[in-house]
């Protein structure tokens, strides 16, 4: 046995220092080391809200925020249908950090600022601010989103507009359980779909019966079941069901007007594997104040105005997903070193690193031209591109960020599967808004229903793609073929994936070879347009510059 009484450390009791490891990934500026969405701003013409986003970018890295995304998380919703006494309450309980979150995003106007800072611009500065702010915690945009997108909605019932749009656009976040009257700020979600039919919501049995006289505007009682209502805690809900007329839209409110109880009743949480910190659940509609909002038997026809918005945010959060992903596996491999040499620089890693960025700013820079379509909806060709370009944005963005999350995960190794790492948060997030707001063959169906029935989209589609004209002998191939493809009407619907996945990638290369450095954009063209292109992530064609692509990515 050997004592030791020198005093100093006994190395027999030193089991392993911690070394070679990351430092973990806080208080960085995510605007300021985003080149790519800094470009995408500033041609937008908003260079004055430049210091506003390095600001916003600044706390999004900060290390307060990030724990207050993992904190949300870590501490799922829980239900509480009934209080101590027995009455039903019908309360959603959230962790602080959640409120946290949820009153920045407000406050900040994630919810609500195109429609009251309705200057130039003003969709894509919103885009920027939730694109940056998702990167911090997913689930509780899902509230924010509803209520951006129900703006439009209700704005097919000016009366009901009247009577909450002010409430549902201020910048005050109130989580209480009290009735709307109470509170200065509100919160929209919405309620679609039933068990029996899903996303064929024509199939939804739930009934509206008039309170008295029936009509635009006048109180409804509604009576059935909800099978997926995402943030119950909202205080108004979107509500489709059957009425005299057919399927119509209708405003319910969670509280009556005289401040009872509307007998909206959870009847449980839903067990997500993502998006856990936001509570989604199903539901009882017993005889539920509900006011009509549109014309009757047009219901589908007035949500979609909200459903449209809430799918261009799908397309904005899941590109945000992959960036987040991106910059955690990028700082991973700087500090990282394995066989001799920091992972970064190593020529198999930079492939990879250098195929995941590509996505990441494709993504990117699509999302951010539809928030340009969207702040313009007065031009024409705008207009027409923006209902193209969310359906195939939407299918395309969505699914591919599972795949992406997972290489970026394969990174990091065997710490990006643990729960401690935000990337087992990404990657359990990164299927939720494929599925969500139309699953990858709605919108594809979508895509050909809009190309149908206006056939000037596609015109718009392709005017677009000529602005990238010449800049690339593969995208120029690819887009001929797309419009053979296009042309031939047989069997559209059995072919609409492989359509809207070709016209995915000759927009984004059309916008990467306009405003994307040539070391980005060939790059881009070379693996993904080539007449075999690759199916792995990191088997890029060689000559191309992946220092300089995975330099660009995240500047440090």
């Amino acid at each position: 046995m050997n004592d030791n009484n020198s005093g100093l450390p006994n190395p027999l009791a030193e089991t392993h220092r911690v070394e070679n490891q990351p430092p973990p990934l806080i208080d960085y500026n995510a605007y300021a080391a985003d080149p790519a969405l800094k470009a995408a701003v500033e041609r937008a013409g908003l260079d004055e809200k430049t210091a506003d986003l390095h600001g916003f970018g600044a706390r999004a890295g900060s290390a307060e925020m990030i724990e207050l995304g993992a904190a949300a998380n870590a501490n799922p919703p829980e239900l509480w249908t009934h209080d101590r006494y027995g009455h039903r309450i019908d309360e959603v309980r959230f962790h602080p950090a959640y409120h946290q979150l949820m009153r920045y995003a407000v406050e900040q106007g994630l919810h609500a600022s195109p429609w009251t800072d309705q200057g130039p611009g003003a969709q894509t500065v919103r885009a920027a601010r939730y694109y940056l702010h998702t990167q911090v915690e997913a689930a509780h945009g899902c509230p924010i989103t509803m209520t951006y997108a129900a703006i439009p909605a209700l704005r097919h019932q000016p009366d009901l507009l009247e009577r909450f749009g002010g409430r549902i656009t201020a910048r005050v976040y109130d989580s209480r359980n009290v009735p709307e009257r109470d509170k200065a700020g509100l919160t929209v979600g919405m309620a679609m779909t039933e068990k029996q039919g899903g996303s064929d919501v024509r199939r939804n049995s739930t009934r509206a019966y008039p309170v008295g006289q029936p009509g635009p505007g006048q109180a409804y009682e509604l009576v059935g079941h909800k099978w997926f209502v995402s943030a119950p805690m909202c205080d108004l809900f979107l509500v489709l069901a059957q009425s005299e007329g057919g399927l119509s839209c209708f405003l319910l409110p969670r509280w009556r007007p005289d401040g009872s109880k509307n007998p909206l009743q959870i009847q449980q949480l839903k067990r997500k594997m993502g998006n856990v910190a936001n509570a989604s659940c199903e539901t009882e509609l017993r005889g539920a104040l509900a006011w009509r909002v549109g014309e009757e038997g047009r219901g589908v026809r007035t949500i979609i105005e909200m459903v449209a918005a809430t799918r261009y945010d799908c397309m904005i959060g899941s590109a945000a997903g992959m960036r987040q992903a991106l910059v955690q596996a990028i700082h991973h491999c700087r500090h990282r070193q394995a066989f001799g040499a920091r992972l970064v620089e190593q020529p198999l890693m930079q492939n990879l690193l250098a195929d995941l960025a590509l996505e990441s700013e494709a993504a990117m820079t699509l999302a951010l031209r539809v928030a340009q379509a969207l702040d313009k909806p007065d031009q024409e060709h705008e207009r027409l591109l923006a209902r193209l370009a969310t359906p195939v944005g939407k299918y395309w963005i969505c699914k591919r960020t599972p795949n992406h999350a997972y290489e970026a995960m394969e990174v990091i190794g065997g710490t990006g599967v643990m729960e401690s790492h935000v990337m087992a948060r990404l990657f359990r997030e990164s299927p939720v808004n494929a599925i969500w707001e139309g699953s990858g063959n709605v919108q594809c169906l979508d895509m050909l229903r809009a190309m149908a029935r206006e056939p000037e989209v596609t015109e718009a589609w392709f005017a677009e793609l000529d602005r990238a004209a010449g800049g690339n002998r593969l995208l120029d191939d690819h887009v001929k073929a797309l419009k053979r493809d296009l042309a031939n009407t047989e069997a559209m619907d059995y072919r609409a994936r492989d359509l809207a996945d070709r016209m995915a990638l000759s927009m984004q290369a059309a916008l990467l070879i306009q405003h994307a450095p040539a070391t980005v954009a060939d790059a881009f063209c070379a693996s993904r347009l080539a007449s075999t292109p690759t199916h792995n992530y990191g088997t890029l064609p060689r000559q191309l510059d992946c220092k300089a692509i995975i330099t660009r990515a995240f500047a440090s």
